[in-house]
């Protein structure tokens, strides 16, 4: 396993649509494990493949109930709405209040190809979305209804969670 550089706002791979994965092999796995590992060093919930380099549709995500990747995935559908602080780690110290689903059922594969369709709510779904549109060259930042500035943030991070 290693740590992978974090592409940052600006780089263009950020606004191109990944291409979906056609091997499942110790490569993707590989891949998986690095991404997971990259997340948490930079202490983020999610990571997608083009935030680490690589355009094609595999993303990760633990908001602290356990490691969940997302092979090849596709929404199926959303409903509700949430609104909540996001930020993302291509944008460094940028967190706004967005829009997004409260919840979303989404299909995908695991490493070894397995299907699965999940259904998702809260900060779940938040992220899986934040992270389904990385894959499509969608920065957060086209989600957000309002920044938020370093004052208001540090008081809303003693309060609450920032994903």
């Amino acid at each position: 396993m290693a740590i992978r550089n974090i592409v940052k706002e600006g780089d263009a791979i950020l606004s191109k649509v990944c291409r979906p994965v056609e091997k499942f092999d110790e490569k993707l796995a590989a891949l998986i494990e690095d991404m997971f590992e990259t997340m948490r060093f930079g202490e983020g919930v999610g990571l997608a493949g083009p935030q680490v380099g690589i355009l094609r549709r595999v993303f990760v995500i633990d908001i602290g109930d356990g490691p969940l990747e997302f092979v090849n995935p596709r929404i199926l559908k959303t409903s509700g709405v949430q609104e909540g602080e996001e930020g993302c780690l291509s944008c460094p110290g940028e967190f706004g209040i967005t829009k997004r689903p409260m919840y979303v059922t989404v299909e995908a594969y695991n490493r070894f190809g397995d299907r699965f369709t999940m259904n998702a709510e809260a900060l779940l779904a938040k992220a899986i979305c934040h992270e389904n549109d990385h894959l499509d060259g969608i920065l957060f930042k086209e989600h957000v209804i309002r920044k938020l500035d370093p004052d208001e943030l540090k008081r809303r991070a003693r309060g609450s969670r920032i994903s």
